[in-house]
């Protein structure tokens, strides 16, 4: 992500103070002070761990995606969060067919009555450079599989960065995949009668390795558009550093 200016010039829009943006959002007011905390008492305790955590990866089990843990920068506890981590933080359409990860979100929608669905990407992701980097005739593999469902971010990101290095084309892929996963979630009849309803409220959240930071938006129903290749709305942008 670089730096906020980045973020606004790429947005094209300012990130509201947090007493604007957080007015009646108790929940991601408590967020914000434990990822300070984060901030304070572990990231710049340890500071060269995290920076070599931007760097490469070494995870000693198999999980998915392991530099970024939710329980760790945001502070959940056990059932405060029902989890789901893949590859490049991916939300697949509805029409994929059946997964590990639309099965997790029908089973928190549906059964555990979630209120809240926040994605969360990163900077330094392997899977978004995997997807930027990908070539349309390479010989298919279980990655290439996945991260097509990010193409359309991927082509969107070339429109809008063409004139980027490809380290920052892949840092407005991140965040564009984001939003990507935002509109997929949508694609699921159960997730957007609820979200029409005001039941459910769909965020999109990206964590930076490089400065520390963490910013956090709203998905906006209203003025969303649901249309093949479509682009959110978005609303309640705060940023915390």
């Amino acid at each position: 992500m670089g730096s906020p200016g980045f973020t606004q010039q790429l947005n094209n829009s300012k990130l509201v103070t947090l007493a604007e943006a957080e007015d009646g959002c108790d929940i991601f007011n408590d967020l914000k002070d434990r990822f300070l905390s984060f901030k304070k008492n572990k990231y710049m305790k340890n500071i060269e761990q995290f920076e070599n955590l931007a760097k490469a990866q070494e995870p000693k089990v198999i999980v998915s995606y392991s530099r970024v843990c939710p329980s760790n920068i945001l502070g959940f506890q056990p059932g405060e969060a029902f989890t789901i981590r893949n590859v490049a933080n991916l939300v697949p359409p509805f029409e994929s067919g059946p997964s590990e990860t639309n099965a997790a979100l029908e089973f928190a929608v549906n059964t555990l009555l979630v209120e809240n669905l926040l994605v969360i990407g990163h900077s330094c992701c392997g899977g978004i450079r995997a997807l930027m980097s990908m070539q349309d005739d390479a010989n298919a593999s279980f990655i290439k599989n996945w991260v097509v469902f990010g193409k359309n971010a991927r082509v969107k990101t070339e429109a809008a960065a063409s004139n980027l290095s490809f380290d920052e084309k892949c840092r407005h892929c991140e965040k564009e995949s984001i939003n990507h996963s935002l509109l997929n979630l949508l694609t699921y009849p159960w997730i957007e009668e609820k979200v029409a309803n005001e039941k459910l409220s769909i965020h999109g959240g990206y964590y930076d390795f490089i400065d520390c930071s963490f910013e956090k938006w709203t998905l906006d129903y209203r003025g969303t558009k649901l249309e093949e290749n479509g682009r959110i709305a978005a609303k309640n942008k705060i940023f915390w550093c």
